[in-house]
This record gives structure tokens, C-alpha cells and sequence, in this order.
């Protein structure tokens, strides 16, 4: 990997002036990772939860909600992030106009986010969305999801997500699976469209 020699210089430097006990603020000197023109995040995001309103079969009427913390020293925005079923039976199909995102988690929503760019390639079972404008570093973020409908087979349903920094040529970082558990109650019924 190709690191540029301000960066270098810039580490040995920072490094030099903690030791011989200067007091620095260390968001002036931070800067975005770029390697060879790939935005990187210093830190990256973290998976914090997922849950679900509703775990049987058969159910419309649910929200999967997926929380993402973005550490004070990411650096970098979160400008992206996709969704990728991973395992499960069913396809879980999304209705994508009726996705958001707010500040927070499930239990404390804040401030509503404007997301854009929300799409789905069926074929490969991912949901990708764009913030705008991105997350800055520091701040808690829920995405909401609302499934055509809950699977009919029970089990356990993987989705991993992926983040991605503001740039014009960002790198992916896998963050995770978010897990979701289906049951079969025995009382669910398929009520047909």
C-alpha cells in the first residue's frame, strides 16, 4: 500500500510533539485516509443493532431497523451504505418508498435524514441508499425498512451492510451481519393479495 509522505511525515511529527507533552487538538490534524485516490474511513462505522417490529411468518406491517454509530474519528462522512441478504429462504422484497432514516436509535428517534438513491437489485438481494447530505463522524444513525412482507419460512434471515465514506471513489467497509429470527407461531396465516 502506497501511503503519501505528508501523511508520514505528518504521523512522525504528531507523534513526536505527544511524547514531548504538547497539548494538541487532534481534529484540526486529522485527515481523510486516501490511498491511491480510494477514500478510506480512518475508523469505520459500527453495526450497533438490528430489530424487528414483528418476528412470525406471514406478517405485513413490520419495520427492520438497522443501527449504525459513525465514530467521532472516522473522519470521513458516511455518505453510503447497502444491505445484502446474505441467508435466509424467502427473498425478503423491500417497498422502498417508504424507507427512512433518522438520528438515534429505535428507541430514541431523532432528527428525520433525507436519504436518496434508494434501489434494489432483486438478483443479488441488496438494498443500497445515499444520505444527503452524509452522516458527519460522532453521530448515531437508524435506517427503516419496511418488507413487502415477513417471510413465510421461519429461520434466520442475515443482511450484511456496508458502509461507505464520502468521496469521490470510496471503499466499502463490511460492517457486519444485522441478524433477524422469524418463528412460526403456528396460528400465522397467509392472507393472499
Amino acid at each position: 500500500m502506497r501511503v503519501g509522505i505528508r501523511y508520514l511525515l505528518g504521523t512522525a511529527l504528531l507523534s513526536m510533539m505527544v511524547t514531548a507533552g504538547y497539548s494538541i487538538n487532534l481534529s484540526s490534524v486529522s485527515r481523510a485516509a486516501i490511498v491511491r485516490g480510494t477514500v478510506y474511513f480512518n475508523q469505520p462505522p459500527r453495526l450497533v443493532e438490528t430489530t424487528t417490529t414483528y418476528n412470525d411468518v406471514y406478517v405485513w406491517g413490520a419495520t427492520y431497523y438497522f443501527t449504525i454509530s459513525v465514530p467521532d474519528n472516522a473522519v470521513e462522512p458516511l455518505r453510503h451504505i447497502t444491505l445484502n441478504q446474505r441467508e435466509g429462504v424467502d427473498n425478503i422484497r423491500f417497498d422502498l418508498k417508504r424507507t427512512s432514516a433518522f438520528e438515534g436509535t429505535r428507541r430514541r428517534e431523532g432528527q428525520k435524514l433525507e436519504l436518496s438513491d434508494v434501489t434494489s437489485q432483486r438478483r443479488e438481494r441488496t438494498v443500497s441508499m445515499t444520505f444527503n447530505p452524509p452522516i458527519p463522524p460522532g453521530k448515531t444513525i437508524t435506517v427503516a425498512m419496511k418488507p413487502v412482507q415477513n417471510p413465510t419460512v421461519p429461520g434466520v434471515y442475515l443482511f450484511g451492510v456496508t458502509a461507505f465514506p464520502a468521496g469521490e471513489k470510496a471503499y466499502g467497509q463490511f460492517l457486519g451481519y444485522g441478524r433477524l429470527q422469524f418463528y412460526s407461531s403456528g396460528h400465522s396465516f397467509f392472507f393472499g393479495r
